[in-house]
């Protein structure tokens, strides 16, 4: 099976006739439509989807099969994934933040700074998160040209150029 990637989870039940409260972790939410049929982790079970509408925090959805608040409710912390290969090719220098956890992070010296834990937006850009060999806890790099000038997927790694005193 192709590697499977989490692009959104079940909050709960939304109503009582068998709708979802769902959560979506791509980037315009209601595209995770798009990318159906959604699976559970296991691939056991997959859903079609079909957003109702915007609620707060997330989506009001039906799932193929689940009819009532019950079945609803039994998803609850559910996480939904899509095969790695549906989604579309990112334009150049864009990347997946699923692509770049795991990467190698090297300065510009080629000194090992440690691995990409995960990727953070807090409004004003994507952070790197990451953690290395002598860093008490993570830390926050910004991914910005400047800082991260090369991206290197194929060869799992990317050179970075932090500022003085960050690491």
């Amino acid at each position: 099976m192709t590697e499977l990637v989490c692009v959104g989870a079940i909050v709960g039940a939304y109503g009582v006739r068998g709708e979802v409260r769902l959560k979506s972790f791509t980037a315009q939410a209601e595209a995770i439509a798009d990318y159906a049929p959604l699976l559970t982790e296991d691939g056991a079970t997959s859903f079609s989807v079909t957003i109702t509408r915007p609620i707060k925090n997330g989506l009001a959805a039906r799932l193929s099969g689940i009819t009532t608040k019950e079945e609803a409710d039994a998803l609850r912390g559910t996480q939904l994934f899509v095969p790695r290969d549906r989604f579309p090719e990112p334009a150049d220098d864009e990347y997946y933040h699923a692509d770049l956890v795991g990467l190698e992070v090297r300065d510009t010296g080629g000194t090992l700074l440690g691995r990409i834990k995960s990727v953070q937006n807090h409004g004003a850009t994507d952070l790197l998160e990451i953690h290395g060999p002598g860093l008490k806890t993570t830390v926050l790099l910004p991914f910005t040209h400047d800082v991260v000038p090369t991206v290197d997927l194929a060869g799992g790694r990317v050179v970075a150029d932090p500022p003085e005193g960050l690491f």
